[in-house]
């Protein structure tokens, strides 16, 4: 299908990530638009703190490269590299009924790109296109709320106050007669937790017999304090990815006594469960709609522009990883 051109003279600018600790903002020709590709205007995008740092440190595992492509990246691994897939923009081209609405698209951190209809889902009218960035996030907390299996009445505890973290929770204290409880070092996130249907706990008051334990920590102390919290033939669903560091776990004690499961949760496919009937587009949908939500405004309460990304880039990411981190808004 041919789509009308626009006259005006188009140019872009996105982030690239040229070597450890380092980015800058790249200027690139007018995007061509291939048959099945729509144009679209970004006004957010959203950064992903855990996968975002992998890359920017140079610690992508040359076994994962692969796996970890973003749908459309540039470069690779380790730099230069263009990565990101969490944007909301305006359909600047594409079909009728598509132009001038708003998309969430899996695209780097970019302010005008082409990109395949499929990879595209339409923005909910009940969901404000800042909130909207949280599609990833929020589709691999659902991801990881499949593989853990979670019920009505569930006690059910998460390790590690990050967004990913944050969303899992305020998932499963939707399920009804769940116990959901948030456990994280930072004692100051318990009025976020709270605002966010869950109860909050530091490590050393965490609940000790959860019928389903959620870790999202990315670190050994949380796991260990994840296997802890799990009760008797619970299972762990570990949400964290560690890239090419190693993680000390402690199998000993009551692990096996207890017959505990470890289970791993990736977004990059869906549970045997979902597998038949479910596609990556339904799910990021249903995700997209989760988020009718204004409770979650507080997750994309700070911004940083597009044009100051590259500076602080690496306090963002490598800072001291308590805070939420900011959306990038565009001009």
């Amino acid at each position: 299908m041919q789509y009308e051109e626009q006259r005006t003279k188009k140019t872009t600018s996105a982030l690239w990530i040229t070597e450890a600790y380092r980015a800058e903002l790249k200027e690139g020709p007018e995007p061509v638009l291939n048959t099945g590709d729509i144009l679209v205007r970004t006004q957010w995008s959203g950064i992903s703190r855990g996968t975002e740092r992998l890359v920017f440190e140079g610690r992508v595992p040359v076994s994962e490269t692969g796996r970890m492509r973003a749908p459309m990246q540039e470069g690779r691994f380790p730099f230069p590299v263009k990565y990101g897939y969490s944007t909301v923009g305006i359909v600047e081209q594409g079909p009728p009924d598509l132009q001038g609405r708003r998309v969430f698209a899996l695209h780097p951190h970019q302010d005008l790109f082409a990109v395949p209809l499929g990879l595209t889902v339409p923005v909910p009218e009940d969901v404000p296109p800042k909130r909207a960035v949280l599609a990833a996030n929020l589709e691999t907390a659902l991801n990881a709320i499949w593989d853990g299996g979670c019920g009505p009445g569930d006690r059910i505890v998460v390790v590690g106050g990050g967004v990913v973290g944050l969303l899992t929770a305020h998932l499963a204290s939707r399920i009804p007669g769940t116990e959901v409880t948030l456990v994280d070092v930072d004692p100051d996130r318990r009025a976020l937790v709270e605002h966010l249907g869950a109860s909050f706990a530091t490590p050393e008051d965490a609940p000790s017999d959860a019928d389903i334990v959620f870790h999202a920590s990315a670190s050994a102390q949380g796991l260990g304090t994840a296997l802890v919290s799990a009760g008797f033939e619970a299972r762990v669903v570990e949400m964290s990815w560690y890239g090419s560091g190693a993680v000390n776990v402690t199998l000993g004690g009551a692990f096996h006594s207890q017959r505990l499961q470890l289970v791993s949760s990736q977004v990059g496919h869906l549970p045997p469960s979902r597998r038949a009937r479910w596609t990556t587009r339904r799910r990021l949908a249903a995700a997209l709609h989760l988020l009718y939500d204004q409770r979650l405004d507080v997750l994309v309460a700070e911004e940083v522009p597009f044009s100051a990304l590259p500076e602080a880039l690496h306090d963002i990411l490598c800072g001291d990883g308590r805070g939420i981190p900011p959306v990038v808004a565009y001009s």
